[in-house]
């Protein structure tokens, strides 16, 4: 697979040799959506949470006496039926919303991913992009002469503060290290661009 190359200047320098087995893998539709399922369920945090019952204040006294009233039989004033009472099947912080997929099915997700994207000319790559310090103004001027209208995933190999803090101002452009690479945001973007060292490591993470 040839990966259209950029260089920091904004020109096309030529192409760049992607791995077959991660960017011209058999797309698999049904794994990335559970793939895409697991990450998004995941990242749930269960913060709703309701009272029962036996957590609601007061009700400790029976409303009335059990029988010769008439009316029906409660024990408490904090049944889940009164108003003020405990709630019956609410939502509670203890629910666990985390899915479990294989390691070899997660791999083979992220790859039909990426190949899709590969096979809709959605993926290209950068030689390098060298800051002296964080300056959004010439990262907006290279951006203005890439092939991108909506939005972009620039995808690094390990951590650049000054090139990451001179994307962090920019709407829709996001940059994320090679080792999180998911499909989530694959996905959310529409064009999606690998330091040429990235593409190296990505090698070197999932094709072990």
């Amino acid at each position: 697979m040839k990966l259209d190359l950029y260089q920091q200047s904004g020109e096309k320098k030529g192409t760049v040799n992607a791995n077959d087995s991660m960017f011209a893998a058999p797309v698999n539709d049904e794994l990335m959506r559970l793939a895409v399922i697991r990450q998004l369920s995941n990242g749930r945090q269960a913060t709703a949470h309701t009272k029962l019952r036996g957590e609601v204040r007061g009700g400790g006294k029976k409303p009335w006496r059990q029988k010769g009233t008439g009316r029906a039989r409660f024990g408490s004033s904090r049944n889940p039926i009164w108003r003020g009472g405990g709630i019956a099947f609410g939502p509670r912080n203890t629910r666990n919303f985390e899915k479990q997929m294989p390691k070899k099915a997660r791999r083979s997700a992220l790859f039909s991913g990426l190949s899709q994207k590969a096979s809709e000319k959605a993926i290209f790559a950068l030689d390098k992009f060298e800051l002296d310090a964080p300056k959004t103004k010439l990262f907006t001027a290279f951006l203005e002469k890439l092939p991108v209208e909506r939005s972009l995933l620039i995808v690094i190999a390990e951590k650049d503060v000054n090139f990451e803090k001179s994307v962090s101002n920019l709407p829709n452009v996001k940059v994320i290290l090679v080792d999180y690479l998911n499909l989530h945001d694959l996905f959310k973007y529409e064009k999606v661009m690998f330091m040429e060292s990235a593409l190296k490591k990505a090698e070197e993470l999932f094709l072990k």
